[in-house]
């Protein structure tokens, strides 16, 4: 299909996709917008930046505007995404059109939302937290919502929304229609979607769990110390708008502080900012008014900034499926970008586990083992250590095998001198043979032991002597025997009481 004439539109929505430039689908729109316009349930998953978006949102205001009646909610994960796929119903509504959209998402005016839903809108697109705050005051009714929804499932998923997406979903007339896309859908969300969809249409297009190729990656190992010199670096010689991922929200905003004090025009986005805050900083990123962008991965997903060149993760994304939505906020739309990872030896076993997304049948590498490199490793699951140098029985390190031979390990035995003969009778034994007779000198005479010593006991006894007829340990406890003294502080109250020091 090479334009959107074959799906059966209406003209107001034809016109639309004119004024946005949308000529030729793409291929997750190909072939998802004929199976919704169905009435299908869908499960979508695409490559970040090839227009999931509209693949949702072009049928949703189809079948919308073919009836008077029903209505249809967005739910995303975060505030950033719910304001992008808002912009994009409004563009496609148009203008003079009768069908009314609501954005619902926590950190905006409550007063200014509740004017919104009084103009009946029939499309509702937010956060999951602030829809259930309009359920529990009554404000918003999904009775005959007929159309959900769920814009990178995964990430709301794993956010913990899936408690709150249940709460909506039993406002929900039980019979709907269901529509789930993401850039990645790892197995376990598969398995959790079915609560979600009825006999759904599986959709994929390219492979999910791999950036463009479009993008050129580039990886750069190096100690945590050296982490902002080397971005100093990089950001000198990189020309575009660049976004820098950070994994705290603290850093974020320290860090994009110091690159402003080296003459960078940079600037945070973090969940802390409030969001007139946060809309602020995205408008002026986009307007190109600084050219770095400092985020945490609230920005990893959805992020729709065509001119961003450049991503560099500055701190790795705890989870491996972040790393294909960060590299997606670049290179979208068939354009061209690179990606700059910076990996620490803390950072060896998340690294490992994208590479094995990357590529399954990359096999896991064991840092803990002994490098070229030598030095102090430790191997949690052995609970062995090893270091540099040949390899003994006493001292872990590089087995002489792989790394070449010890020049001294051929006539290595033992710590003794080449040439070294014990001096030793032929009749000598370990233990004392028969014949054997302890020395004496001529003075030597035997003592007797100190009073109160005893064979396999003390040397000698200072206890009082009023207690050395006292058993030195207590097994139970015996008649005159009082509780020991822990607690000296109240000298009066447990002066009657013993004490064994």
């Amino acid at each position: 299909m090479t334009n959107f004439e074959g799906f059966s539109l209406s003209q107001h929505l034809k016109n639309s996709l004119v004024r946005m430039n949308f000529t030729i689908p793409t291929p997750i729109q190909i072939k998802s917008i004929p199976l919704a316009l169905e009435g299908k349930d869908i499960l979508g998953s695409a490559q970040t930046g090839t227009g999931k978006t509209a693949a949702f949102s072009i049928p949703l205001i189809e079948l919308l505007s073919r009836s008077k009646q029903g209505s249809a909610l967005i739910l995303t994960p975060t505030r950033e995404l719910a304001n992008q796929v808002m912009e994009v119903i409004i563009q496609l509504l148009g203008k003079n059109n009768s069908i009314k959209a609501a954005c619902l998402i926590g950190g905006e005016s409550m007063h200014k939302q509740l004017g919104q839903l009084r103009s009946h809108p029939r499309i509702i697109v937010g956060t999951p937290g602030r829809i259930n705050d309009h359920l529990d005051r009554k404000s918003l009714k999904l009775n005959d919502t007929g159309l959900l929804v769920l814009d990178e499932t995964d990430r709301m998923l794993d956010m913990g929304f899936g408690i709150q997406i249940d709460r909506i979903v039993k406002f929900l007339p039980a019979k709907r229609q269901t529509l789930m896309f993401s850039a990645t859908l790892p197995e376990e969300i598969v398995r959790l979607s079915a609560k979600y969809l009825r006999n759904p249409e599986r959709v994929s297009t390219g492979a999910t769990n791999v950036p463009s190729i479009n993008i050129k990656q580039e990886v750069i190992h190096l100690q945590q110390e050296q982490k902002y010199n080397e971005l100093i670096k990089q950001l000198q010689e990189r020309a575009g708008s660049v976004l820098v991922f950070v994994k705290t929200k603290h850093n974020s905003k320290n860090l994009a502080a110091k690159l402003c004090k080296e003459r960078f025009k940079a600037d945070a986005l973090h969940g802390n900012l409030r969001q007139s805050k946060r809309n602020t900083v995205m408008s002026a990123f986009r307007n190109k008014k600084f050219t770095i962008l400092v985020a945490t991965d609230i920005a990893a997903r959805g992020l729709d900034v065509p001119h961003i060149e450049h991503v560099i993760n500055y701190d790795l994304p705890q989870v491996a499926e972040d790393y294909i939505h960060r590299m997606g906020r670049t290179a979208r739309a068939g354009a061209v970008g690179s990606s700059l990872s910076f990996v620490t030896n803390s950072d060896r076993e998340k690294w490992n586990a994208i590479e094995r997304l990357l590529d399954p049948n990359k096999k896991k590498e064991n840092f803990s083992k002994g490098r070229p490199g030598g030095g102090f490793q430790r191997d949690y699951k052995n609970k062995k250590r090893s270091g540099g140098g040949f390899k003994s029985k006493f001292r872990g390190g590089r087995s002489s095998e792989k790394f070449g031979r010890n020049k001294f390990s051929d006539n290595f035995k033992s710590h003794k001198p080449e040439g070294f003969k014990e001096q030793r009778s032929s009749s000598f034994k370990e233990h004392k043979s028969p014949d054997f007779k302890e020395h004496k000198s001529s003075g030597f005479k035997d003592r007797k032991p100190a009073e109160g010593f005893k064979s396999g006991g003390f040397d000698k006894d200072y206890r009082r002597k009023s207690d050395r007829e006292k058993p030195r340990f207590f097994g139970k406890k015996s008649k005159g025997f009082k509780d020991r003294n822990f607690n000296a502080g109240d000298r009066k109250k447990n002066k009657n009481r013993e004490s064994f020091n």
